[in-house]
């Protein structure tokens, strides 16, 4: 690995579809390597792993399975599911080891041994030296990083005891944030970093922040948002026209209106349950509209998730289903489109998926697709189709200001289009 610094983003997490959202924003550079962590593996298998392949398909893909036995079986099926490098813990038999990182040669992965809760990491590493390990790992659990409010910091003259023994890149996780790696960049190759990167408030620029202490620069990808602002220029008329009625959502009420653009981060909601909503405004950013599907008559966004979205920069939300907090709502001047409205709001529980495809009014709305609103209504863009659309709409435009222009001349539309 030489002088090459990586950064592997843990993601602890129970929902792949957050897990991919947060994976999307982090993986920035080769340099960044993405952890299926164990709540994910645990909570779907390993079909948690061939989802997160399947999403990205050139990323370096760590397999947290903590295997403490049948160590062939397990990297066998981590790898055939997509995994690059599986975890293995230190303390199973050497046996287990032995297998592991046999099955995981046959099949062109790679081994990482997890010392956590060997209490003689150098004595171990020795023992493993010729079984043909690739990675060693120094962890420290969360349990005894909240018992003791410590973090991987704390085993600092013992990562630099193993570092002197240790001829294979070695690894660092357990707490570390923008403060503590500039103290440990010096003492390992890789750095597992969980919650300071999947619970911050802007994923991508912390990524870039502990790249750059790790000694690269990524420069800042230019928002894309040409397409959005040539888009704005244009009804959701024109755009319906371009379309050919396809695409379009009417009989919607709205708050606010006005024209907007930006991309879909959607949300579909079960049994009147709105904490999805809360979570996907989370994850959203200054692009985005929320775009939720409800199967209920409760009220799923009022004024909380109003000044959520403001405080996150979110451009608009469209609510397929109820709303609460209209005066509020009005004050903030935040637009929001919606079907309904009720006093009486639904429940808290967890459930709901985010960044799902969701039908409206029998339009599908993929996450990503370019949503245009305004008094008017709502109109869906795929993404991929964006350019073509655009092209179509100006057309659509340059006639009807042709139109006008023949109008104002004295001549009857009928005239114009010999009708």
């Amino acid at each position: 690995m030489g002088r090459m610094k990586i950064l592997q983003v843990a993601l602890d997490l129970v929902s792949i579809e957050e897990a991919i959202v947060i994976a999307k924003k982090a993986f920035i550079s080769k340099n960044v390597w993405l952890e299926v962590g164990t709540p994910l593996i645990k909570t779907h298998g390993v079909h948690a792993i061939k989802r997160i392949r399947e999403e990205f398909p050139d990323a370096k893909i760590v397999a947290d399975m903590k295997t403490m036995d049948t160590g062939d079986l397990e990297v066998e099926l981590a790898v055939r599911n997509g995994a690059d490098i599986v975890s293995i813990m230190g303390v199973a038999s050497n046996e287990t080891i032995k297998r592991a990182v046999n099955r995981a040669k046959e099949l062109g992965a790679e081994i990482m041994i997890d010392l956590m809760e060997i209490k003689d990491k150098v004595k171990r590493i020795l023992e493993l030296k010729d079984i043909g390990v690739d990675y060693f790992l120094i962890h420290m659990p969360i349990d005894v990083q909240k018992a003791r409010r410590e973090n991987v910091q704390a085993f600092l003259e013992e990562i630099k005891a193993v570092r002197n023994v240790l001829d294979k890149p070695l690894a660092l996780a357990g707490g570390i944030n923008l403060n503590s790696i500039k103290i440990l960049k010096d003492y390992a190759d890789i750095f597992i970093v969980g919650s300071a990167i999947t619970k911050a408030y802007d994923v991508e620029n912390v990524v870039r922040m502990f790249l750059k202490i790790l000694g690269e620069d990524v420069e800042e990808k230019k928002e894309e948002v040409d397409i959005l602002r040539e888009f704005e220029k244009y009804s959701t008329c024109n755009i319906s026209d371009a379309m050919k009625k396809y695409n379009t959502i009417g009989n919607l009420k709205c708050i606010n209106p006005r024209r907007v653009c930006g991309y879909a981060v959607t949300v579909r909601l079960f049994q009147s349950d709105w904490s999805k909503v809360f979570r996907a405004i989370d994850l959203a950013d200054k692009n985005s509209i929320l775009v939720i599907q409800s199967d209920t008559d409760y009220a799923v966004f009022g004024e909380l998730a109003t000044l959520n979205c403001i405080r996150k920069g979110i451009k608009a939300a469209i609510v397929y289903g109820s709303i609460r907090d209209i005066e509020e709502i009005k004050a903030m001047n935040f637009p929001v489109w919606y079907k309904n409205v009720n006093p009486a709001a639904g429940d808290a529980r967890g459930k709901g998926e985010i960044n799902v495809n969701i039908c409206i009014d029998n339009v599908i709305i993929r996450p990503g697709d370019i949503i245009v609103a305004d008094e008017n209504g709502v109109v869906v863009i795929p993404r991929e189709k964006a350019q073509e659309i655009l092209k179509r709409t100006r057309l659509i435009k340059e006639k009807e200001e042709y139109y006008k222009r023949e109008i104002l001349k004295g001549k009857s539309l009928s005239d114009i289009l010999a009708l």
